[in-house]
């Protein structure tokens, strides 16, 4: 495995939307915190109700979301991919994995442990204040992404519904389409 220098993470960080707000000397003190994963491909980074204790970034490869169903298998519900944040609400809410995280194919991540970052909060680090916010425009888009999702996909549940209500009404003796 290729070692990575403090260079490229730095370059990278400040390349990846989560980090856009930072300059290299705030990024310095977060990358104090941070750790260097390698997972295999088809290794859990963490699963669904593993206690929430670290966010992540990916570095090289491609992770899949996958959330567990009442019945069959978990269903893949999103594809992660390089300079993706992904396990920040553990941050904000210290609630339980919503999902699993799994490596598709060999997959670097960095790991920014979840006491690490508070301890920075409460030392009114500058920079981890400037990720929070960071973390809560991203939380909005999903949120805002899903909705719409939901929307659509209601929307869409309710077209042939509708169609079959108006092919089969009859008024005096005759149906609509006549």
């Amino acid at each position: 495995m290729t070692t990575i220098t403090l260079e490229q993470i730095i370059t990278f960080l400040l390349e990846a939307p989560m980090f856009g707000d930072l300059d290299p000397a705030q990024l310095s003190e977060i990358v104090h915190i941070m750790q260097v994963r390698r997972i295999r491909d088809g290794q859990p980074i963490f699963k669904e109700g593993d206690p929430g204790d670290a966010w992540f970034v990916v570095f090289e490869g491609e992770a899949d979301v996958s959330k567990m169903g009442d019945f069959g298998p978990p269903k893949v519900i999103a594809q992660i991919g390089p300079r993706s944040c992904f396990g920040e609400m553990a941050i904000l809410d210290h609630s339980p994995r919503s999902a699993s995280v799994t490596a598709k194919g060999d997959t670097t991540v960095f790991r920014f442990p979840r006491d690490e970052f508070e301890a920075l909060l409460a030392d009114d680090n500058l920079a981890a204040y400037k990720l929070v916010y960071q973390m809560a425009k991203v939380l909005t888009v999903r949120a805002r992404t899903t909705t719409q999702r939901l929307s659509d996909a209601l929307a869409d549940r309710e077209k042939p519904h509708r169609l079959r209500e108006t092919s089969t009404a009859v008024v005096e003796g005759q149906s609509l389409s006549e």
